[in-house]
């Protein structure tokens, strides 16, 4: 699918586990990047997981707009920056995770790229 369909439009994620995401906005140069708003209804989780890529190094910087009323909280072992709406990870390295969305729902802004 081209990337101008993708854009502004609801998808399933990637590891299809219920959360939805819209790209915002994506380049392959000079640097590649994306940026997602991304939707985890109530009873979704996303289970531990590693984004490889081909090559170079994979950054990824999540802020979050709103959190569930309970669950859905991300599990990193070894952020690079973390706070209560910042996480700052490197997700070809570290292992990561969202924990059931238990009561309402989660919304982030996030933004990828690779150096």
């Amino acid at each position: 699918m081209s990337i101008f369909k993708q854009l502004f439009r609801w998808q399933k994620g990637r590891q299809l586990s219920g959360y939805d995401k819209m790209l915002l906005a994506g380049a392959y140069w000079p640097i590649k990047f994306d940026c997602y708003l991304l939707r985890f209804p109530q009873g979704c989780e996303v289970p531990p997981h590693k984004d490889a890529v081909s090559s170079g190094k994979h950054y990824r910087l999540n802020i979050v707009l709103k959190q569930a009323r309970k669950g859905g909280e991300f599990v990193c072992a070894t952020p690079i920056y973390q706070s209560s709406r910042i996480k700052f990870f490197r997700p070809d390295l570290c292992e990561h995770a969202v924990t059931k969305v238990e009561q309402g729902s989660r919304y982030l802004l996030s933004i990828g790229w690779v150096k």
